[in-house]
């Protein structure tokens, strides 16, 4: 399988997240989406919400790894943040709402997506996700950090702004 190395945000988390492991039973359930949505590209709008992501449109707006397996190569304008989840998860449950909002809140700054661990095996093998929810952060340069477990509202906003966006003077 294809890893990459990422940084750990140990020194901006002091408190211990809640995760689903994702061998656990699953649920019949599917993600209810629209071929609109599943294919939209990221628009930076009023309504800004989280996009769902598919293996190939991951590749495509975000990083190809069978193109470059070794080497981060974001495609992204913006930075970004993916939620890796499953329907069946609580704590990714929990999350959900947390991320629509941020999408809103930090929308033509931060795209937010959301990967279905369940129905993209692939994706979920290159990065090693073994609980969700799973988080990773996306700076507009630099590498990505992968973040396991469901975190606070305030807990998110920390990283946004301290990791993804790089301001360092945030509170």
């Amino acid at each position: 399988m294809k890893k990459l190395g990422f940084l750990t945000l140990a020194a901006l988390l002091s408190v211990t997240s809640m995760s689903c492991n994702s061998n656990a039973a699953e649920e019949s359930s599917e993600v209810k989406t629209t071929k609109t949505e599943m294919n939209a590209a990221p628009v930076e709008t009023e309504t800004a919400k989280v996009v769902v992501l598919t293996e190939a449109k991951f590749k495509e707006l975000v990083w190809d790894y069978d193109a470059h397996p070794q080497e981060w190569k974001y495609k992204g304008k913006l930075p970004a943040v993916i939620d890796f989840y499953a329907d069946w998860c609580g704590p990714c449950k929990r999350v959900a709402p947390i991320m629509e909002k941020l999408a809103k809140e930090y929308d033509g700054k931060i795209i937010i997506y959301k990967v279905n661990t369940d129905q993209n095996r692939e994706l979920s093998g290159v990065f090693g996700i073994k609980s969700i929810p799973s988080i990773l952060f996306i700076p507009k340069d630099g590498q990505p950090a992968m973040q396991p477990g469901a975190m606070s509202e305030e807990q998110y906003k920390k990283i946004f702004e301290e990791y993804v966006l790089g301001n360092k003077t945030a509170e």
